[in-house]
């Protein structure tokens, strides 16, 4: 039997002078957690309660607008990144609709007119979970045992950081309506869900719910740390509801 819980991280003490023992706690949970779940959560990670909510809030009223509104934030045609709102074929089994915005300095975003504001938000979220990400890559970095600054110089290319505001249709009588099991082909991924929750992480063969909760955020380690530790790291996701789950990503 699996561990019912994917550990919790306390990453307060990067974010101050002074608490070494702290930082080696956490680094020992973080080191353990991605050998053995490939997942983890952290708390105290420097991205304010009040942004991720209001994120998780603009996301939900933007994806409650009709079809045709949404659809003016549709991707351009030709670009390099399938920026803006869109949703998956009607035959696929992954039932969902999602908004996917880069780097506020690129020029490929599509952003939504309304909600008013919609567009700072998104930006100011983007922009606070990538400098937690340079964080959290050289904390992973050391726990990993790579040598200095391996991870940033290996994916030192920020532009092709994308986040990416999904929701879920609910689950029907006949259709299960759950995101396929899959792996991230990238560094890692951070995750933040609304208090629907969904999130599911496999250990051992047995899918593990990841209960929401105010201020956290999940890590998922990607492929591109899996091969520098010989496919050692284990990491699997995948989202299950029968409402309509909300929730936000950032690969890195």
């Amino acid at each position: 039997m699996a561990n019912s819980t994917i550990p919790t991280v306390d990453l307060s003490p990067f974010l101050k002078e002074g608490d070494e023992n702290g930082k080696k706690r956490a680094i020992e949970v973080i080191s353990q957690a991605c050998y053995e779940h490939g997942f983890f959560q952290i708390t105290n990670h420097g991205v304010p309660l009040g942004l991720m909510n209001q994120a998780l809030d603009m996301c939900k009223e933007f994806f409650e607008y009709p079809d045709e509104e949404k659809l003016k934030s549709g991707p351009r045609s030709g670009g390099p990144l399938p920026a803006g709102y869109n949703r998956q074929l009607p035959h696929s089994a992954d039932k969902n609709e999602y908004l996917i915005v880069g780097s506020p300095n690129s020029n490929v975003n599509v952003y939504p007119q309304n909600p008013p504001q919609f567009r700072e938000v998104l930006e100011d979220m983007f922009l606070k979970l990538t400098k937690m990400g340079l964080l959290v890559k050289s904390i992973l970095n050391e726990c990993l045992g790579l040598p200095p600054n391996f991870l940033e110089e290996y994916n030192s290319d920020r532009s092709w950081d994308i986040m990416v505001a999904h929701r879920y249709f609910p689950a029907t009588e006949t259709e299960n309506n759950r995101i396929a099991e899959h792996e991230d082909g990238n560094c890692f991924t951070f995750v933040f869900q609304d208090e629907i929750g969904g999130l599911e992480v496999c250990k051992s063969m047995e899918w593990i719910p990841v209960t929401p909760a105010q201020g956290t955020i999940v890590v998922n380690i990607g492929d591109v740390i899996q091969q520098q530790q010989n496919e050692e790291c284990d990491s699997q996701s995948g989202e299950n509801k029968r409402k309509k789950p909300m929730l936000v990503r950032l690969f890195l």
